[in-house]
């Protein structure tokens, strides 16, 4: 059985119900650590609508949050779910805002990207 991440009639994401059930659940966390909403919507019948314009800013937060912090454990925790979070906006087309880099942020930013670009080849859509 999986599950349907949409925008409008367009299916994003299809992941099997475990890894979606993993997913939404640090949703919820990531939502609590940045303080907004994530633009995913409830999971109906299988199926959730995806709002472009919130993710794009949730997306963002979580940039911002995951900049403001080296720790090498917050960045192994977030790391995954925020290339997943960043595959979700390339498919679906949506802008995402980076914050400046800073001096000391070290390559952080090019390998989430590298994972970004890996998960999104493995997204069924």
């Amino acid at each position: 059985m999986s599950q349907y991440y949409d925008m409008g009639d367009r299916t994003l994401w299809n992941p099997s119900q475990g890894v979606s059930l993993l997913f939404a659940a640090q949703v919820a966390a990531h939502e609590a650590a940045v303080g907004l909403p994530s633009g995913i919507g409830p999971m109906e019948s299988d199926e959730c609508q995806i709002d472009p314009v919130a993710f794009a800013a949730f997306a963002g937060a979580l940039l911002t949050w995951r900049s403001r912090s080296l720790h090498p454990v917050r960045a192994a925790l977030s790391d995954g779910f925020l290339a997943t979070v960043l595959a979700l906006a390339e498919r679906g087309g949506i802008e995402v805002e980076w914050p400046p880099a800073a001096p000391a942020e070290g390559g952080w930013r090019a390998e989430l990207r590298q994972k970004a670009r890996e998960l999104h080849r493995h997204m069924a859509g």
